[in-house]
Protein backbone atom coordinates (compact mmCIF):
# COMPACT_ATOMS: atom_id res chain seq x y z
CA UNK A 1 0.00 0.00 0.00
CA UNK A 2 2.87 2.39 0.39
CA UNK A 3 2.72 2.71 -3.38
CA UNK A 4 -0.04 4.14 -3.45
CA UNK A 5 0.89 6.69 -1.82
CA UNK A 6 2.77 7.30 -4.13
CA UNK A 7 0.74 6.50 -6.72
CA UNK A 8 -1.79 9.28 -5.21
CA UNK A 9 0.79 12.23 -4.78
CA UNK A 10 1.87 11.40 -8.43
CA UNK A 11 -1.48 11.85 -9.87
CA UNK A 12 -1.65 15.49 -8.15
CA UNK A 13 1.49 16.79 -9.78
CA UNK A 14 0.18 15.36 -12.57
CA UNK A 15 -3.18 17.29 -12.42
CA UNK A 16 -1.36 20.32 -11.17
CA UNK A 17 0.99 21.25 -13.75
CA UNK A 18 -0.39 19.47 -16.79
CA UNK A 19 0.51 21.93 -19.85
CA UNK A 20 -2.40 24.67 -19.89
CA UNK A 21 -4.44 23.53 -16.62
CA UNK A 22 -2.72 26.34 -14.84
CA UNK A 23 -2.46 29.00 -17.69
CA UNK A 24 -4.38 32.48 -17.40
CA UNK A 25 -5.98 32.64 -20.72
CA UNK A 26 -7.90 29.37 -19.94
CA UNK A 27 -9.19 30.24 -16.51
CA UNK A 28 -7.62 33.64 -15.47
CA UNK A 29 -5.04 34.48 -12.49
CA UNK A 30 -7.50 34.07 -9.47
CA UNK A 31 -8.85 30.95 -10.38
CA UNK A 32 -5.26 29.62 -11.03
CA UNK A 33 -3.78 30.78 -7.67
CA UNK A 34 -6.42 28.75 -6.07
CA UNK A 35 -5.96 26.27 -8.12
CA UNK A 36 -2.54 25.97 -6.81
CA UNK A 37 -3.29 26.36 -3.30
CA UNK A 38 -6.02 23.72 -3.41
CA UNK A 39 -3.36 21.70 -5.07
CA UNK A 40 -0.65 22.01 -2.26
CA UNK A 41 -3.39 21.51 0.12
CA UNK A 42 -4.40 18.14 -1.35
CA UNK A 43 -0.97 17.68 -2.22
CA UNK A 44 0.21 17.04 1.78
CA UNK A 45 -3.14 16.01 2.61
CA UNK A 46 -4.08 13.43 0.22
CA UNK A 47 -1.34 10.92 1.77
CA UNK A 48 -3.18 10.31 5.04
CA UNK A 49 -6.46 8.83 3.95
CA UNK A 50 -4.67 6.28 2.01
CA UNK A 51 -2.42 5.52 4.67
CA UNK A 52 -5.77 5.31 6.73
CA UNK A 53 -7.28 2.75 3.88
CA UNK A 54 -4.09 1.09 4.22
CA UNK A 55 -4.39 0.63 7.79
CA UNK A 56 -8.14 -0.79 7.31
CA UNK A 57 -7.02 -3.12 4.83
CA UNK A 58 -4.03 -4.52 6.76
CA UNK A 59 -6.71 -4.96 9.78
CA UNK A 60 -8.98 -6.35 7.80
CA UNK A 61 -6.24 -9.32 6.13
CA UNK A 62 -5.06 -9.77 9.94
CA UNK A 63 -8.77 -10.56 11.05
CA UNK A 64 -9.43 -12.97 8.09
CA UNK A 65 -6.49 -14.41 8.43
CA UNK A 66 -5.41 -15.07 11.84
CA UNK A 67 -6.48 -18.13 13.75
CA UNK A 68 -9.27 -17.82 15.52
CA UNK A 69 -9.25 -18.33 19.81
CA UNK A 70 -10.67 -22.03 19.33
CA UNK A 71 -7.72 -22.87 16.87
CA UNK A 72 -4.94 -21.54 18.89
CA UNK A 73 -6.78 -23.59 22.45
CA UNK A 74 -6.55 -26.89 20.14
CA UNK A 75 -2.95 -25.79 18.79
CA UNK A 76 -1.59 -24.95 22.73
CA UNK A 77 -3.51 -28.48 23.82
CA UNK A 78 -2.28 -30.57 21.05
CA UNK A 79 1.52 -29.49 21.94
CA UNK A 80 0.92 -29.81 25.51
CA UNK A 81 -0.42 -33.30 24.94
CA UNK A 82 2.86 -34.07 22.46
CA UNK A 83 5.05 -33.15 25.67
CA UNK A 84 2.83 -35.30 28.05
CA UNK A 85 3.36 -38.00 25.40
CA UNK A 86 7.48 -37.28 25.65
CA UNK A 87 7.06 -37.28 29.41
CA UNK A 88 5.85 -40.68 29.77
CA UNK A 89 8.22 -41.80 27.66
CA UNK A 90 10.50 -41.22 29.26
CA UNK A 91 8.88 -42.12 32.69
CA UNK A 92 8.45 -45.18 31.13
CA UNK A 93 11.97 -45.94 30.35
CA UNK A 94 13.12 -44.56 33.46
CA UNK A 95 11.11 -47.44 35.03
CA UNK A 96 12.42 -49.52 32.86
CA UNK A 97 16.09 -48.81 33.61
CA UNK A 98 15.41 -48.95 37.10
CA UNK A 99 13.56 -52.28 37.57
CA UNK A 100 16.66 -53.55 35.12
CA UNK A 101 19.23 -51.79 37.01
CA UNK A 102 18.05 -52.42 40.93
CA UNK A 103 15.39 -54.16 41.72
CA UNK A 104 16.12 -57.40 38.92
CA UNK A 105 19.78 -57.33 40.06
CA UNK A 106 18.17 -57.60 43.65
CA UNK A 107 15.73 -60.43 42.53
CA UNK A 108 18.78 -62.39 40.75
CA UNK A 109 20.93 -62.39 43.95
CA UNK A 110 17.89 -63.48 46.04
CA UNK A 111 17.51 -66.66 43.56
CA UNK A 112 21.40 -67.55 43.40
CA UNK A 113 21.51 -67.40 47.31
CA UNK A 114 18.06 -69.94 47.74
CA UNK A 115 19.97 -71.99 44.93
CA UNK A 116 23.03 -72.40 46.87
CA UNK A 117 21.03 -72.76 50.62
CA UNK A 118 19.18 -75.42 48.27
CA UNK A 119 22.19 -77.45 47.47
CA UNK A 120 23.92 -77.45 50.62
CA UNK A 121 20.60 -78.94 52.18
CA UNK A 122 20.44 -81.46 48.74
CA UNK A 123 23.86 -82.80 50.39
CA UNK A 124 23.87 -84.30 53.90
CA UNK A 125 27.36 -84.98 53.51
CA UNK A 126 28.23 -81.56 53.61
CA UNK A 127 25.39 -79.70 55.49
CA UNK A 128 26.76 -76.71 57.47
CA UNK A 129 23.62 -75.35 59.18
CA UNK A 130 25.34 -71.97 59.61
CA UNK A 131 25.91 -71.66 56.15
CA UNK A 132 22.60 -72.29 55.13
CA UNK A 133 21.00 -70.19 57.88
CA UNK A 134 23.40 -67.03 56.83
CA UNK A 135 22.02 -67.50 52.60
CA UNK A 136 18.85 -68.12 54.17
CA UNK A 137 19.32 -64.47 56.12
CA UNK A 138 20.71 -62.66 53.25
CA UNK A 139 18.36 -63.98 50.75
CA UNK A 140 14.95 -62.61 53.28
CA UNK A 141 16.89 -59.01 53.37
CA UNK A 142 17.45 -58.75 49.95
CA UNK A 143 13.66 -60.03 49.55
CA UNK A 144 12.77 -57.07 51.70
CA UNK A 145 15.41 -54.32 50.15
CA UNK A 146 13.68 -55.84 46.61
CA UNK A 147 9.97 -54.71 48.05
CA UNK A 148 11.11 -51.26 49.00
CA UNK A 149 12.50 -51.05 45.60
CA UNK A 150 9.25 -51.84 43.80
CA UNK A 151 7.59 -49.96 46.11
CA UNK A 152 9.65 -46.49 45.41
CA UNK A 153 8.97 -47.13 41.69
CA UNK A 154 5.16 -47.82 41.77
CA UNK A 155 5.32 -44.83 44.19
CA UNK A 156 6.22 -42.80 41.11
CA UNK A 157 3.56 -44.30 38.79
CA UNK A 158 0.62 -44.09 41.59
CA UNK A 159 0.81 -42.71 45.22
CA UNK A 160 -0.77 -45.00 47.60
CA UNK A 161 -1.91 -42.26 49.70
CA UNK A 162 -4.75 -41.70 46.71
CA UNK A 163 -5.93 -44.69 48.00
CA UNK A 164 -7.96 -42.67 50.56
CA UNK A 165 -8.87 -39.72 48.68
CA UNK A 166 -7.18 -36.65 47.38
CA UNK A 167 -7.54 -34.49 50.93
CA UNK A 168 -5.89 -37.34 53.01
CA UNK A 169 -3.10 -38.14 50.62
CA UNK A 170 -2.39 -34.06 50.57
CA UNK A 171 -3.12 -34.51 54.50
CA UNK A 172 -0.11 -37.07 54.64
CA UNK A 173 2.08 -35.22 52.43
CA UNK A 174 2.10 -31.83 54.17
CA UNK A 175 2.41 -34.08 57.33
CA UNK A 176 5.92 -35.25 55.91
CA UNK A 177 7.23 -31.22 55.04
CA UNK A 178 10.00 -30.63 56.59
CA UNK A 179 8.48 -26.89 56.73
CA UNK A 180 5.71 -26.29 58.99
CA UNK A 181 2.37 -26.51 56.65
CA UNK A 182 -1.01 -25.81 57.00
CA UNK A 183 -3.47 -27.79 54.50
CA UNK A 184 -6.99 -26.29 54.03
CA UNK A 185 -9.05 -28.73 52.13
CA UNK A 186 -12.64 -28.52 50.87
CA UNK A 187 -13.54 -31.22 48.60
CA UNK A 188 -17.26 -31.76 47.17
CA UNK A 189 -17.00 -34.36 44.60
CA UNK A 190 -14.24 -36.47 44.02
CA UNK A 191 -12.09 -35.59 41.08
CA UNK A 192 -10.95 -38.75 38.35
CA UNK A 193 -8.08 -40.76 39.11
CA UNK A 194 -6.19 -38.94 36.54
CA UNK A 195 -6.93 -35.37 38.49
CA UNK A 196 -6.16 -36.99 41.85
CA UNK A 197 -2.34 -37.96 40.77
CA UNK A 198 -1.55 -34.52 39.21
CA UNK A 199 -2.58 -32.64 41.88
CA UNK A 200 -1.17 -34.76 44.21
CA UNK A 201 2.03 -34.70 42.42
CA UNK A 202 2.05 -30.30 41.55
CA UNK A 203 1.60 -30.38 45.40
CA UNK A 204 4.31 -32.91 45.72
CA UNK A 205 6.72 -30.92 43.37
CA UNK A 206 5.95 -27.22 44.81
CA UNK A 207 6.57 -28.61 48.74
CA UNK A 208 9.98 -29.74 47.55
CA UNK A 209 10.39 -26.39 45.89
CA UNK A 210 9.35 -25.09 49.19
CA UNK A 211 11.43 -26.99 50.76
CA UNK A 212 14.80 -26.73 48.63
CA UNK A 213 15.02 -23.29 46.86
CA UNK A 214 12.35 -20.64 48.98
CA UNK A 215 14.23 -20.37 52.35
CA UNK A 216 10.73 -20.66 54.03
CA UNK A 217 9.81 -20.83 57.17
CA UNK A 218 5.78 -21.50 57.12
CA UNK A 219 3.71 -22.66 53.95
CA UNK A 220 0.16 -23.09 53.28
CA UNK A 221 -1.84 -25.62 51.05
CA UNK A 222 -5.00 -24.98 49.97
CA UNK A 223 -7.36 -27.20 48.11
CA UNK A 224 -10.99 -26.19 47.00
CA UNK A 225 -13.41 -27.32 44.65
CA UNK A 226 -15.06 -24.27 42.18
CA UNK A 227 -17.74 -25.89 40.27
CA UNK A 228 -16.53 -28.05 37.78
CA UNK A 229 -12.57 -27.08 38.84
CA UNK A 230 -10.13 -28.28 41.25
CA UNK A 231 -8.17 -25.22 42.44
CA UNK A 232 -4.90 -26.05 44.43
CA UNK A 233 -2.82 -22.76 46.46
CA UNK A 234 0.43 -23.23 47.43
CA UNK A 235 1.64 -20.63 49.62
CA UNK A 236 4.96 -19.61 51.45
CA UNK A 237 7.36 -16.96 52.65
CA UNK A 238 10.19 -17.31 51.19
CA UNK A 239 12.42 -14.87 49.67
CA UNK A 240 10.54 -15.29 45.49
CA UNK A 241 11.69 -15.38 42.45
CA UNK A 242 10.16 -18.46 41.18
CA UNK A 243 9.63 -18.89 37.35
CA UNK A 244 6.97 -21.12 35.34
CA UNK A 245 9.18 -20.77 32.86
CA UNK A 246 12.20 -22.51 33.04
CA UNK A 247 15.53 -20.75 33.12
CA UNK A 248 17.58 -23.09 35.05
CA UNK A 249 17.44 -26.00 37.45
CA UNK A 250 15.28 -24.23 39.97
CA UNK A 251 12.43 -23.48 37.52
CA UNK A 252 12.77 -26.81 35.49
CA UNK A 253 10.47 -28.21 37.98
CA UNK A 254 7.79 -25.37 37.28
CA UNK A 255 7.99 -25.23 34.02
CA UNK A 256 7.31 -29.42 33.63
CA UNK A 257 4.51 -28.92 35.97
CA UNK A 258 3.21 -26.23 33.58
CA UNK A 259 2.98 -29.06 30.95
CA UNK A 260 1.06 -31.35 32.39
CA UNK A 261 -1.50 -29.19 33.88
CA UNK A 262 -1.96 -27.83 30.36
CA UNK A 263 -1.80 -31.42 28.99
CA UNK A 264 -5.48 -31.62 30.54
CA UNK A 265 -6.69 -28.08 29.58
CA UNK A 266 -5.59 -26.80 33.45
CA UNK A 267 -3.76 -23.76 34.27
CA UNK A 268 -0.61 -22.87 36.64
CA UNK A 269 0.35 -19.71 37.75
CA UNK A 270 2.75 -17.75 39.34
CA UNK A 271 3.51 -14.58 41.75
CA UNK A 272 6.54 -14.73 43.18
CA UNK A 273 8.10 -11.48 43.41
CA UNK A 274 11.69 -10.61 45.15
CA UNK A 275 11.42 -11.33 48.77
CA UNK A 276 8.24 -13.04 48.48
CA UNK A 277 5.86 -14.83 48.97
CA UNK A 278 5.40 -17.15 46.60
CA UNK A 279 1.64 -18.15 45.68
CA UNK A 280 1.23 -20.97 42.61
CA UNK A 281 -2.02 -21.17 41.39
CA UNK A 282 -3.17 -24.38 39.96
CA UNK A 283 -6.63 -25.26 38.30
CA UNK A 284 -7.64 -27.92 37.45
CA UNK A 285 -11.11 -29.74 35.71
CA UNK A 286 -12.26 -32.40 37.77
CA UNK A 287 -12.90 -34.74 35.26
CA UNK A 288 -9.75 -35.15 32.49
Amino acid sequence: MGNHNHLAEWGVIQVLFRPGYLSPESSGPFVGIATVITGVIFFFVAPWPVRFFDYLDRLLMRTLLAPDATTVRIRNLERARAQTVDASAATLRRIERDLHDSTQAQLVALAMRLGMAKEKLADPDQLDIDQVRNLVSDAHKGAKEAIVELRDIARGIHPPALDVGLEGALATLTARSTIPTELIATIDERPSPAIEAIAYFCVAELMANVAQHAFASRATVSCSQQGRWLRLVVRDDGIGGAQAVSTGSTSSGLSGLSERVRAVDGNLEVTSPPRGPTVVTVDLPLRA
